[in-house]
């Protein structure tokens, strides 16, 4: 038995009465977490936990998430407040450089970002290759592994200079690929990326032009996609950042780690979710049909749920879906939508945050409730939101890799098993 320590967790084995001390790590905010290094050593035993929703795999200084209070902050900064007075790029940089840009170096950085955004021309072929059903994840998973092979001989993994000239490549890139991929399927002539035209104005124009066509966006519709893709930027440990963490412990190029990311993204329980959200809302139909829906959703014996209500981490309202509805109700005001879609949506969240039933469990609309419909709103087809999301997500992707790879050990990603199988066959 070892003598108890100030500032521990003591784990006793009652088969045999032996008591184990183990430190407890203290963050900067948030619960605290029990060091379990030296569990199997000490003890023989391993832990078990079903999804690692009470394990930390890492220490990390990007995003913090208190799902009880529901808040967000990036590097110390609360969503709300981001949201309201800076731009994505803003963030963007934040993520990457540890800090809010000064006006001048948001210039500068807005400038490289642009001048990135094109393509290899080689890379133009790759479109060739696909179905022109395709899904655009599918060719977004592909063309990012592809980059790699681009940008690998000349590049110095251990110099951080270096791998920042890839995170800001990337971040250039994605849009374009997004936008390539949809006007190759849909027969569209290519359009190149406008450098006149800020970040997310531009992503826009390259779903909408047409060789001398003049294309007409409004400001109120750059903001809102503007909105959707800072409030996607991070958010802590989730399957994919886990996905490129995992991925980036064997030492793999870092657009691979991505690539393996956006393919965790993929799933309908992660970033298709808001796609799910529209074709429910589709398949309701009318506001007269949204009691029957409710009802069925109350129903323990109907499989049926509600999608875009409720969250895994966050136990109040989700704050990106309070940004969201905000931005909606202007969306709708300054250029009159007034969708069916809109008036389902509308009913559903009115009894969702009334309805005791909801209100007793912690459900309340989260942030794929309102992102979906808003991308409706823009024009956007439903198999487009997930390779949006992976828009907005990849500056917190690179930052978590870039925090793994400076940290001051980077252990292979290895859980354990508890094996139920045969034995002595």
């Amino acid at each position: 038995m070892e003598h108890k320590k100030a500032n521990s967790v003591t784990i006793t084995d009652n088969r045999n009465g032996a008591s184990f001390d183990f430190p407890i790590i203290d963050g900067t905010k948030g619960a605290s977490a029990v060091d379990i290094a030296e569990l199997y050593k000490k003890t023989g035993l391993f832990t078990y936990d079903n999804g690692y929703t009470n394990t930390a795999s890492c220490k990390s200084a990007i995003t913090y998430i208190d799902g009880e209070k529901g808040e967000l902050l990036h590097r110390g900064y609360d969503i709300a407040w981001l949201a309201e007075n800076k731009k994505y790029l803003d963030v963007v940089y934040l993520l990457l450089y540890k800090k809010l840009p000064t006006n001048e170096e948001f210039r500068d950085f807005k400038e490289e970002i642009k001048s990135r955004s094109y393509l290899n021309e080689k890379m133009l072929k790759l479109f060739d290759c696909f179905p022109d059903r395709a899904h655009p994840m599918a060719i977004l998973q592909a063309s990012i592994a592809t980059l790699s092979a681009y940008y690998t001989h000349d590049m110095n993994f251990d110099n951080i200079d270096d791998y920042m000239e890839l995170g800001k490549r990337l971040v250039a890139k994605v849009p374009t690929i997004v936008a390539f991929s949809y006007r190759h399927a849909h027969g569209f002539p290519p359009v190149y990326p406008d450098l006149d035209r800020g970040f997310t104005e531009n992503f826009l124009y390259l779903l909408r032009a047409f060789p001398h066509d003049k294309v007409d966006l409004k400001p109120i519709e750059v903001k809102a996609l503007d909105a959707i893709l800072m409030l996607h930027a991070d958010h802590e440990q989730n399957a994919s950042t886990t996905t490129v963490r995992n991925v980036g412990s064997t030492h793999a190029h870092p657009y691979s780690c991505i690539s393996a990311g956006i393919g965790a993204l993929w799933g309908h329980a992660h970033g298709g979710a808001n796609e799910g959200v529209v074709k429910q809302l589709e398949m309701i139909g009318s506001v007269e049909n949204v009691d029957k829906f409710i009802k069925r959703a109350k129903d323990k014996n109907d499989p049926f749920r509600l999608m875009g209500v409720g969250h895994r981490v966050y136990k109040t309202f989700d704050p990106r879906a309070k940004v969201l509805k905000k931005m909606r109700d202007a969306l709708i005001d300054e250029i009159g939508i007034d969708s069916n879609l809109i008036k389902v949506a509308n009913r559903i969240e009115e009894i969702v945050l009334q309805d005791e039933y909801f209100v007793s469990r912690n459900l309340y609309p989260n942030v794929d409730f309102n992102s979906g419909v808003i991308l409706k709103a823009l024009g956007i087809p439903n198999e487009m939101f997930a390779a949006i999301f992976v828009m907005g997500r990849v500056p917190g992707w690179f930052s978590q890799w870039v925090e793994l790879k400076t940290s001051e050990s980077v252990k292979i990603a290895r859980p354990r098993q508890i094996y139920t199988g045969e034995v002595g066959r």
